[in-house]
């Protein structure tokens, strides 16, 4: 039996992480400012993660939902302290997609409408709901219907008032910081007026925190810029440090019911100790802060080369855009830099998602090797 083929594979074979570092079956070191698409939070293989996977895994694996598993509930407290949501609840599943599916069914359980209002550019994942609320119809199969999904254009509070007005929209799904579009922020003003705006219509409010959530950003959340309040906040990528696990934070006016949601994999011990000891390492090592201080540094030295069109981002979450494709420069980075970055739907983004471990010396690192390979070309 062959794999299916549907993904484009770099020809490198990473078999050990160690921090933002990844070697390869020939011990070549490679610094990884990719993440794995922003997965890798506390560093490859942190010492404290390995250690409560480990303890864990010696104890119990899994079981089912069906019975009490006290470490959900300490990962809660955990979580919703270093957020600052402790006044929502948590439902554990297991992908970014899965949350955001959940997220959808509860505002559509809440109010009883059906249209989903999103944004151009959009990414939610790859899942029946979450496919149809993303803005790439090249991902959609037939059975995807999209007649009850409305794009507008991101920072357009005209054209969402518009939609919301006509009193038939279950919820609005926006990204923190779209990611895969190529790094783009809502702007602080527009995310107020659209709190505003779901709060008047009735109109669940869903941020997306998959990708931009877990301190990428420079604070916990890419929204907590804003100021704001969120119906319902989805997270995942960051949250386990590369253990498939994901959460839906769940505003006090939802009205949980036995079987409304539920998931097979979501919340296990495993899961649970991957993400308890994210948060512990984020809290003991400042990450958050890291995340801020290291990414600002960045983005005023990219800033500051001539063949970059344009910066954005927050934090560790940063786009580059030139002025062609950048595949060729990145595979150099690769190849004899040995840098790993990322690409977006914009042919001509590299986007850096790093380890929110990343140091000020390491970041010197790529700047040098990106100036370097600029100079040549």
């Amino acid at each position: 039996m062959n794999l299916f083929d549907v993904y484009p594979i770099m020809d490198i074979e990473p078999v050990r992480g160690d921090g933002c570092y990844v070697y390869d079956k020939e011990n070549n070191k490679y610094l990884d400012l990719y993440g794995g698409h922003a997965v890798v939070s506390i560093g490859h293989s942190h010492p404290v993660y390995v250690r409560h996977i480990e303890e864990q895994l010696r104890k119990i694996a899994f079981y089912s939902n069906s019975i009490v598993i006290p470490q959900q509930q300490k990962l809660a407290q955990m979580l919703g302290k270093a957020s600052g949501c402790n006044d929502y609840s948590l439902f554990l599943c297991s992908s970014g997609a899965e949350a955001n599916e959940n997220a959808i069914k509860l505002a559509s359980f809440r109010n009883g409408r059906k249209k989903i209002l999103s944004f151009y550019r959009s990414f939610h994942g790859r899942t029946h709901g979450a496919v149809v609320a993303t803005d790439n119809s090249g991902i959609c199969a037939p059975v995807n219907d999209r007649n009850h999904v409305i794009f507008v254009h991101l920072n357009d509070i005209d054209a969402v008032a518009k939609e919301l007005s006509k009193g038939d929209v279950c919820a609005v799904i926006i990204e923190g910081i779209q990611g895969l579009a190529g790094i783009y922020t809502p702007d602080i003003d527009f995310l107020k007026a659209l709190r505003e705006l779901c709060t008047q219509f009735d109109t669940d409010l869903i941020l997306d925190e998959v990708q931009s959530g877990y301190g990428r950003s420079g604070k916990f959340f890419a929204f907590q810029y804003s100021d704001i309040r969120p119906d319902i906040i989805t997270v995942a990528k960051g949250m386990g440090n590369g253990f498939p696990v994901a959460g839906v934070l769940i505003d006090n006016k939802y009205e949980a019911k036995h079987g409304m949601l539920g998931t097979t994999f979501g919340g296990g011990y495993l899961a649970c100790a991957a993400s308890i000891a994210v948060l512990e390492v984020m809290n003991q090592e400042a990450l958050v802060e890291n995340a801020r201080k290291t990414g600002e540094y960045l983005i005023e030295q990219l800033k500051n080369i001539q063949q970059i069109k344009e910066v954005r981002g927050k934090g560790l979450m940063i786009g580059m855009e030139f002025d062609k494709p950048i595949a060729a420069l990145r595979n150099k980075l690769v190849s004899e830099n040995r840098i790993f970055t990322g690409t977006a739907s914009d042919k001509n983004v590299m986007r850096l998602l790093p380890p929110l471990t990343l140091s000020i010396e390491q970041a010197d690192v790529f700047l040098d090797s990106l100036k370097g390979q600029l100079g040549k070309i």
